[in-house]
């Protein structure tokens, strides 16, 4: 029986073995912990994988073909490369990925496609450089956990209003100055993290906020 899952964690790989891209049939695809700088295109001959680990490797962008990767339907680990920009094309047609992890990388901004990935459930951006998120954000509605950490938000991006099913927004060491009082009509909040912040005073409505049962942390 073919594999469907196959490890080449930490393995000081600078490139990957052409015989990976034989396994059709793999559902899940480590490649952590490497030294890759290239994810070449023929990642999109893996057209069953559900789950995919990049992370800790020296990525600086991410290939066309991923966005051919429609049965992604678990986890993408994209974390902790080198990663700039990301083009349109690589998350287009990922409707049906449910974790997304980009942290750790050098993002100034996310694609507009973001707003394709319908069915993620908890997105991971900490440790960039992103000051805005795009407004196709605002149609991820089964968003449950935000992670924005260590960015450079200097106020809050207006397509989380959108977001009625957000119950953890993590916002820490972020540039904020001042809060928009619609965080508190967020339906689903249970945890927000503002600690390390830069709030010239902190709300009064925050009180009322917790009283609702969410949990805030300054």
């Amino acid at each position: 029986m073919e594999a469907r899952t196959f490890s080449l964690w930490k393995q000081k790989l600078r490139t990957i073995p052409d015989a990976v891209w034989q396994m059709t049939r793999l559902e899940t695809l480590i490649l952590a912990d490497n030294q890759l700088a290239e994810l070449p295109e023929a990642i999109g001959s893996l057209t069953e994988l559900q789950t995919l680990d990049i992370g800790h490797n020296r990525l600086t962008a991410l290939p066309h073909a991923l966005g051919d990767l429609t049965a992604l339907t678990h986890y993408l680990y994209v974390h902790d490369n080198q990663i700039a920009s990301i083009q349109e094309s690589a998350f287009e047609r990922l409707t049906r990925l449910q974790y997304l992890n980009v942290s750790n990388n050098r993002l100034t901004r996310l694609p507009d496609s973001i707003g394709r990935l319908e069915s993620l459930e908890e997105f991971r951006a900490d440790g960039n450089e992103l000051a805005e998120l795009p407004a196709s954000f605002s149609a991820l509605t089964r968003l449950q956990e935000l992670h924005l950490r260590n960015n450079r938000f200097a106020e809050m991006p207006n397509a989380l209003r959108a977001l009625t099913h957000l119950a953890y927004l993590d916002l820490r060491a972020n540039p904020f100055t001042e809060l928009p009082e619609w965080i508190q009509d967020l339906p689903s909040l249970i945890k927000l993290d503002l600690r390390w912040h830069a709030l010239a005073a902190i709300p009064d409505w925050l009180p009322s906020l917790e009283a609702s049962g969410c949990r805030v942390l300054l």
